[in-house]
Parts: structure tokens; C-alpha cells; sequence
């Protein structure tokens, strides 16, 4: 994770997350500057599946360009589209 009052750019990896199977990038939604870190899910990664609208928060941006870079995010339906073409692992 990024230290506080850190640069992030839109689309680049800011961090990872580590699963038994796999370490992923994290992605920046949005360019900006870090202005807090959830220390608790950074000592408690369980909290990204068990409860990733409340306490499995990562971080807090004041976004740069929110209006530039809004429009580069997927909508729910392309999302869907995207992930339904994603390969399934059993």
C-alpha cells in the first residue's frame, strides 16, 4: 500500500493482495493523492471478503481529475461483459 499524502495514478498498480493461490496487483481507480489507509485491513486482509463495503476499505483519495477520469471507469454492464469473458478456474 502506498504511504499517506502519496501520488497514485489512474490505472496503475498502487499495491497487491496475496491470496493462497495468487498475489494480485491493486489498480487505481482514479489519480490522487492518498489521504488515508485502513491500518486495521492492512493488519486483517480477511476483512477485503468479509466485509468489503464496510471495514474492508483500503484507502481514502482527494481525486486530481474526477471529471477527466471518470469516464475512463467501466459501467456495471461492461463490467459484467468484461468478467463474463474472463477464463472460469474450477
Amino acid at each position: 500500500m502506498p504511504s499517506t499524502y502519496a501520488t497514485i495514478k489512474q490505472f496503475e498498480p498502487f499495491g497487491t493482495v496475496e491470496s493462497v493461490k495468487a498475489v494480485s496487483d491493486l489498480v487505481a481507480p482514479l489519480s490522487g493523492i492518498v489521504e488515508k489507509i485502513n491500518e486495521q485491513c492492512q493488519n486483517h486482509p480477511e476483512l477485503l471478503n468479509e466485509d468489503p463495503y464496510g471495514k474492508g476499505w483500503l484507502m481514502i483519495i482527494s481525486p486530481s481529475n474526477v471529471r477527466g477520469e471518470l469516464s475512463e471507469l467501466m459501467d456495471c454492464d461492461t463490467a459484467i461483459q468484461w468478467y463474463g469473458q474472463l477464463p472460469q478456474y474450477t
